[in-house]
């Protein structure tokens, strides 16, 4: 009895072994093929040759040493995946495989993996048709996005009746289809992610019963039609994304049943009418994204009135009225996008009271007031865009230095008064725009000291003054326009320190003096100097770099080579000459004038003192007759004193003789009888 009891419990243990050994050796040659056929440093402390894959990285094995789970998301491996993977691992419960570039035909294998329950083949760039996935009844999770999957959509995925999330995202090169009104067989579904996958015609009415639902994302197809109202009995939704579609009709009032939804994003569509104050009174709403449609009406007031709230993005539709004015005193709001609609009124005073508000952009409305001066305290701004309103009155101090805004936009208003000196605070502003108001006084040095500026635009207002040298320190900026303003200083050599500079306009101002050539060691893409008072010489390369008309409106400069509407200037060689010849003929003309005033002098002198002999002396008419003598040679007389005892000297015009007359006669005065001298 022993014997056979004995002989039982081995040929037991025979039998339970035998299965385990097989598997384990099945399992080793999976491991060995994947080793031999994948490559990345993630696999090599893989020991294939000895090893148990229990103890693998990445591996997770059940009581009885059966590989259940298998997770290399993010390894970057490449290469070709080993077909009938459950072959080799039949009791696999996870397999992800997720952010990794793997080829092969191994997907169409996995359709025998009827124990699998989350497959996940994110990003691993696949290609090919997808499987019929009939035979993956314990499937709970799918996610094949980020593929190259070809074909049609496998509608067999409408019985895995106990999947819970689905996933599908960015698979855009899969033929066109529409979600089957069947879709609601997947009762379990939580998240369901069809986000630019091909999909078009309408949503079914049978989305409705999907009452599982807690994430819906249907973005970036091709639906049509309205929003179904049965959208609204999903009463366990937080998240529903239908942007970028062609949706058409109203927004539902019946949305403001998903008092659990906490995003809604409905922008890039063709929704119109008003928004629903329903939708608004939501008690966990935290994301509002309504853009780019053209809807209608007011901002309903009831969104002020949330706590939750921390994104509205309603621009670029048609909505009028004002802007509650109590919104952002209750909610935590980081984001406000109002931006071109018709909105008017004032702006909101109270929008930065949560503390946390980075974004604040309301441009291309009506808006009218001031901007207030509160505005200057929202200290967590990164963006501030007030453009092309009515506002008026000054800029707040300390809006402009703002530490950690990166771009602030006032233009196209009507502010007044001067620049903030506080924009020395603005460390990490990179874009200032306040171009097209009626800002005055001087450009503030201290903007020196917002060493990150890329981009000023200050153009078309009332400024004056110098152009600030230490703009130089801008060592990032790239465009500079100041063009349309009343600047009335020399072009500071400084520019020349900017290296990035790409735009710089200075055009319609009243600079004087001369371009400095310092600039063209930047030549910037566009330059633009014209119409007001400079003079001398245009740098060659900047005539070659840029536009004539960039000069133009400047009478005094000139052109050191012949450039149509500008007269040539003076070589150096004759502006060096004039140098010189210029104090010569200055001193000669002077001496020349002051020759002329002494011999005047003298003449007047002596005039008078003729006048003054005249009055003294009665014989002032009467002639007193001298005599003189009148010397005669003849031919003979001369020859014959040309010889040696008569040499009185010798020069280069020849030899001077002594002539001794012969006779003397008398040359009577003029009342005389005469004789002629032969």
């Amino acid at each position: 009895m022993e014997i056979k009891t004995l002989y039982f419990l081995l040929m037991l243990l025979i039998l339970v072994s035998y299965p385990s050994q097989v598997i384990g050796a099945n399992q080793s040659q999976f491991f060995t093929l994947m080793k031999s056929s994948l490559s990345g440093n993630a696999l090599f402390d893989w020991d294939v040759a000895g090893g148990k894959p229990c103890n693998f990285t990445g591996i997770s094995c059940n009581d009885r040493g059966y590989v259940e789970k298998m997770d290399m998301s993010g390894w970057s491996v490449s290469g070709n995946f080993p077909d009938d993977i459950c072959l080799y691992l039949p009791e696999l419960r996870v397999l992800d495989l997720g952010q990794n570039q793997l080829g092969g035909n191994f997907i169409n294998s996995m359709a025998n993996c009827s124990l699998l329950e989350e497959l996940n083949m994110q990003s691993v760039y696949l290609r090919g048709e997808l499987p019929d996935f009939s035979k993956m009844k314990s499937l709970r999770k799918l996610d094949i996005s980020y593929n190259l999957f070809t074909g049609d959509f496998p509608m067999s995925i409408t019985n895995l009746t106990n999947l819970e999330e689905i996933n599908f995202n960015e698979n855009d090169k899969l033929n066109s289809w529409q979600l089957p009104e069947n879709i609601s067989r997947l009762a379990n579904l939580k998240v369901m992610v069809f986000t630019t996958c091909m999909l078009y015609g309408q949503i079914p009415p049978s989305i409705g019963n999907m009452t599982s639902l807690v994430d819906l994302e249907l973005a970036g197809n091709f639906f049509t039609g309205r929003i179904p109202t049965e959208l609204g009995m999903l009463k366990n939704l937080q998240l529903l994304e239908l942007y970028y579609n062609d949706f058409s009709g109203t927004i539902p009032g019946e949305l403001g049943n998903l008092t659990e939804l906490t995003d809604v994003d409905m922008s890039v569509n063709s929704l119109v009418g008003s928004i629903p104050g329903s939708l608004c009174r939501l008690p966990k709403l935290q994301v509002l994204h309504l853009y780019n449609n053209s809807l209608t009406g007011e901002i309903p007031s009831a969104i002020a009135e949330s706590t939750t709230l921390t994104m509205l993005s309603l621009y670029d539709n048609f909505l009028t009225g004002q802007i509650p004015q109590n919104l952002g005193q209750s909610s935590p709001l980081v984001a406000l996008d109002l931006s071109e609609n018709h909105l008017s009124g004032p702006l909101p005073a109270e929008i930065c009271r949560g503390g946390k508000l980075q974004y604040f952009l309301v441009l291309k409305n009506m808006f009218s007031g001031q901007i207030p001066d509160n505005y200057a305290n929202c200290e967590t701004l990164l963006r501030f865009r007030v453009s092309m309103n009515r506002l008026e009155g000054s800029i707040p101090q300390g809006l402009l230095g703002l530490l950690h805004a990166f771009i602030i936009d006032l233009s196209y208003n009507n502010l007044t008064g001067s620049m903030p000196n506080s924009i020395e605070n603005a460390k990490n502003l990179s874009e200032l725009f306040i171009q097209n108001n009626k800002i005055s006084g001087v450009i503030p040095p201290e903007i020196s000291q917002a060493i990150n500026l890329v981009k000023i635009d200050l153009s078309n207002n009332l400024l004056s003054g110098p152009i600030p040298s230490e703009i130089s320190n801008l060592k990032k900026l790239n465009l500079l326009m100041l063009q349309g303003n009343k600047l009335d200083s020399s072009i500071p050599n400084s520019l020349s320190l900017l290296k990035s500079l790409n735009v710089l306009d200075l055009s319609n101002n009243f600079l004087t003096g001369n371009i400095p050539e310092s600039l063209c060691a930047l030549l910037p893409n566009s330059l633009n100097f014209s119409n007001n008072k400079l003079s001398g010489p245009i740098p060659p390369p900047l005539i070659a770099g840029g536009s004539v008309k960039s000069f133009s409106g400047n009478p005094g400069l000139c052109a050191p080579v012949h450039v149509q509407n500008f007269p040539t200037c003076l070589h150096t060689s004759q502006q060096k000459t004039l140098i010189y010849i210029w104090p010569v003929l200055l001193t000669a003309l002077l001496t020349v004038v002051g020759v002329l005033l002494l011999l005047k002098h003298w003449y007047n002198k002596e005039r008078a003192v003729i006048e003054h002999d005249e009055t003294l002396s009665p014989s002032f008419f009467s002639c007193e007759v001298k005599h003189f003598h009148e010397v005669c040679f003849d031919q003979r007389q001369i020859l014959e004193a040309m010889v040696d005892k008569n040499i009185v000297s010798h020069g280069g015009s020849g030899t001077v003789y002594k002539v001794e007359p012969k006779s003397r006669e008398v040359v009577p005065g003029p009342n005389s009888s005469s004789k002629a001298c032969n």
